[in-house]
């Protein structure tokens, strides 16, 4: 098998089209068009169904991407390693981080880790959903309490833990009526939150007055007294030392995990450990009082 033109053949399926991969390579189109079409007359196989305006891989083309995709990236890191008389870190590092661990600390931390590692690009891609590292081309993704999965391998990052909390100005019941609470989502339908607190556990009936998408929107209304909230105490520590939210108990159930996650097939490139290492010297502990402090 022709390895250059596995390789182009693996940049068009990486980006999603011809056009794309020589925008962001600088190489000819024509040229890879070529390549792929002659990778795919020497498997006798079809890896892409063209259209007019897309371009889609085959069942089979899905499959030696897959298959291929990490092993070129590391044979390029193995020479790039070589060139350079050593294995420091260097290269693109594509990291996927949830929602909010991106807005109130991913920042910080890529723009750290750059200035530490200048030859290393870091793109962070903010999703809550499950992502295929292979097939999508991240070389890290962190994750709130991740399924098990045998071909990911990791660490914990941080533990934290949901209270709930509300304004000074706003009063729990104590008939057990229904206290307005703004909730994460539209789609919680949670019509109490079990608690525990000094005096033991306890339900708190709620009515949702606003559903919103993030949990630092829900912290901001909650801020502004529409309704109690039920958030990571990291993201509200703050506030209530400060007594501007005030603790009403803290949520029962699993404890929150924030993992480093990796592909366990692939050799731990330098960039990676670098990141991994980062991370650890940022939160050495991985206690909720670490993140709060880094948040500020």
């Amino acid at each position: 098998m022709d390895l250059l033109a596995l390789a182009d053949f693996n940049l068009v399926a990486r980006h999603g089209g011809f056009g794309r991969a020589a925008r962001a390579t600088g190489r000819p189109k024509a040229t890879l068009s070529r390549r792929v079409a002659e990778l795919e007359g020497s498997l006798e196989l079809r890896l892409f169904e063209r259209g007019a305006r897309t371009l889609k891989l085959t069942q089979e083309g899905r499959a030696l991407f897959e298959r291929t995709g990490a092993l070129l990236t590391e044979i390029d890191e193995t020479a790039a390693a070589i060139a350079s008389g050593g294995d420091r870190p260097r290269g693109r590092l594509r990291i996927s981080a949830p929602l909010l661990f991106s807005q109130t600390a991913m920042g910080r931390l890529a723009a750290g880790f750059a200035l530490k590692y200048p030859e290393v690009r870091v793109e962070v891609t903010t999703e809550d959903r499950s992502v295929d590292m292979v097939e999508e081309g991240y070389d890290l993704v962190i994750r709130v309490n991740p399924a098990r999965d045998e071909n990911l391998v990791g660490r914990i990052l941080l533990r934290d833990r949901l209270v709930v909390v509300a304004s000074p100005g706003l009063a729990r019941p104590a008939d057990g009526s229904p206290v307005p609470a703004v909730v994460r989502g539209a789609g919680d339908r949670t019509a109490a939150w079990e608690v525990a607190g000094t005096a033991g556990r306890s339900s708190i009936a709620i009515d949702p007055v606003l559903a919103l998408s993030s949990l630092v929107m829900v912290r901001d209304a909650v801020r502004a007294g529409v309704g109690a909230g039920r958030l990571p105490i990291s993201l509200v520590s703050g506030d209530l030392a400060a007594g501007r939210l005030v603790h009403w108990g803290d949520v029962e159930g699993p404890a929150i995990e924030l993992w480093a996650l990796y592909p366990s097939r692939r050799l731990l490139s330098a960039r990676v450990a670098a990141f991994l290492d980062f991370l650890r010297e940022a939160f050495p502990k991985g206690t909720p009082d670490e993140l709060a402090a880094f948040i500020g």
